[in-house]
């Protein structure tokens, strides 16, 4: 149950700052800054109990590459979802809703882009937290959380940058992506997991 809560906790916290640095008035520019620090911080303050996936595309990832439990799926993605939907009743609560219409992406490009930037993600993921070639080392939270700035920096505007299912249902309760285009996101990103484990898999054929 422990590690369930501390998906829940990180997830929240990562919807939550990713509401408050964007919404008007946010954090600007630095909004991808804020987003990765949040996740980096939450990575090292939970990977000891749960191993810090926050995002249903990582569990899926682990999953697949055999360092998560089946039992544990479920929960863990029912933990993220959950943390996500909180923190946005709880930016909404705050902030209110965005004064600007929710984005509506090119269906293309934004599917390409959360497929690409996830599966970048889940592989850092894979490399530096679940290796055994990496065991021990200090550097995985930060690793982590710079993909994701260098993702939300490199094509928030193309689609949002939400690399993570749960943000993406966060985003679109908060009125910054539309509904129509929450399937960009679920797609891309399983897939974009999927295939890192799968990459991982091949690339490591003896860390089993």
């Amino acid at each position: 149950m422990n590690k369930y809560l501390v998906e829940f906790i990180g997830t929240f916290f990562l919807v939550l700052t990713i509401g408050f640095a964007v919404l008007e008035p946010g954090a600007g520019p630095l909004a991808p800054l804020a987003i990765g620090s949040a996740l980096m911080v939450m990575v090292y303050a939970g990977g000891h109990i749960s191993g810090a996936h926050y995002n249903p595309a990582v569990t899926l990832a682990v999953w697949l590459r055999g360092r998560c439990p089946a039992r544990d799926v479920t929960p863990y993605m029912g933990a993220q979802i959950i943390g996500g939907l909180l923190a946005s009743f709880m930016v909404l609560f705050v902030k209110g809703y965005s004064s600007v219409p929710p984005a509506q992406p090119d269906s293309i490009s934004a599917l390409l882009v959360e497929f690409l930037y996830t599966f970048a993600l889940c592989y850092v993921v894979l490399n530096v937290a679940t290796s055994r070639n990496t065991v021990g080392n200090s550097f995985y939270g930060l690793a982590i959380g710079f993909t994701v700035t260098a993702g939300v920096y490199s094509v928030g505007a193309v689609s949002g940058g939400a690399f993570n299912p749960a943000v993406a249902v966060g985003i679109t309760v908060m009125g910054l992506s539309s509904l129509g285009s929450i399937w960009i996101f679920l797609l891309g990103n399983f897939l974009g997991g999927a295939l890192a484990a799968a990459t991982f898999k091949f690339v490591n054929p003896e860390d089993t």
